[in-house]
């Protein structure tokens, strides 16, 4: 007669036992730190960010320049030589700006006013950033609050919910943004004790971020409408539960993933628009500036200084695609069903 086995005396393989035990998150992070794909993304990223953050120290400490104010008479040294920045073009028609000079001052050049490129971009990159996860964390937030009520209460709530982010879905995103940038710009925003002035920078993030609020607040309803029926959703409700605890103990923590997997691509895509919306005029407004209101400085020098609108277009690539790649490394992580590649 066959004796059937103690579970405990079965070997477990090296690998196995080195993640028997632990939760969900440590595995995640796990499976991430040996995506080197998405580890090099990551790495990028913080490397722009960081250069980005340093745009003070550049400025004032290495160009010792001014990257907002107008400097038509402004001189440099170039092999010795002291030469404008802004030198008469052909045939003594216009002026053209100085192009890349490769040291510590006017790095990347010269735009039409005279002011450092170099210094601009790192600026630019500034807001470009802040506005771009600024956007996103409000949106993910609104999102994650619109899909939790509808996809938990249903109902009249979810149709009324829903209808509203199909009314914003319906229109394009940049149409919606162009229309609610050109309204902003011109008087500001004032609800109540909220004043926010037509210049700031919070104009342009909180429109990027209403405007993709359907696209993060659906998936994250129909992932709330798949979890309420689960089995310890029931038995949470069987023990006396309320609403609060239900959405707050249960469900959020099992529709948080579609925020934290999405998160990236979304501030990818809020750089996107807010880069949009300043090459328009709409976005970032002067003396501000953002790597769309770069492109749209050097949009009559591409000819002759094509770096002044090249750079801000690299940066724009670069951060967009590492953005894009961390994501899909983290839906990789997160996915349960992805494969474990543990060594020993």
């Amino acid at each position: 007669m066959a004796v059937a086995a103690d579970p405990q005396s079965v070997p477990v393989p090296a690998g196995e036992s080195a993640v028997r035990g632990r939760s969900p998150w440590a595995l995640a992070a796990r499976r991430l730190r040996r995506n080197r794909i998405a580890i090099v993304a990551l790495v990028l990223f913080l490397v722009i960010v960081a250069t980005s953050l340093l745009a003070p120290v550049y400025a004032n400490d290495i160009a010792h320049t001014n990257p907002f104010a107008a400097n038509p008479q402004g001189t440099t040294v170039i092999s010795g030589k002291t030469v404008h920045v802004l030198q008469a073009g052909k045939f003594g028609l216009g002026e053209t700006p100085i192009g890349p000079t490769w040291t510590s001052k006017y790095l990347l050049g010269s735009d039409g006013l005279g002011r450092d490129v170099m210094a601009r971009l790192l600026y630019g990159g500034r807001a470009s950033l802040l506005i771009g996860v600024g956007s996103a964390l409000i949106c993910s937030f609104l999102s994650l609050l619109v899909g939790l009520i509808a996809g938990f209460y249903g109902g009249i709530v979810d149709t009324l919910l829903s209808r509203l982010m199909d009314v914003i879905w319906a229109f394009p995103v940049y149409l919606v943004a162009i229309s609610l940038a050109t309204v902003l710009q011109l008087q500001g925003l004032k609800i109540g004790p909220l004043n926010i002035q037509a210049a700031s920078l919070w104009i342009p993030t909180l429109i990027i971020a209403i405007v993709y609020v359907p696209y993060l607040a659906r998936p994250i309803r129909g992932q709330v409408l798949s979890v309420r029926n689960k089995e310890y959703v029931e038995a949470a409700i069987a023990q006396g539960a309320g609403n609060l605890r239900l959405i707050w103990s249960e469900i959020l923590p099992n529709v948080i993933t579609v925020v934290i997997v999405l998160f990236p691509l979304i501030i990818a895509t809020n750089i996107l628009t807010e880069s949009a919306l300043s090459f328009l005029g709409i976005g970032v407004q002067p003396p501000s500036a953002s790597w769309g209101t770069i492109i749209a400085d050097g949009q009559g020098l591409l000819y002759t200084r094509p770096w002044v609108s090249i750079a801000p277009g690299i940066m724009i690539v670069l951060t967009v695609l590492a953005l894009n790649v961390l994501g899909d490394g983290i839906r990789d992580a997160l996915d349960p069903r992805a494969k474990l590649r543990v060594e020993g």
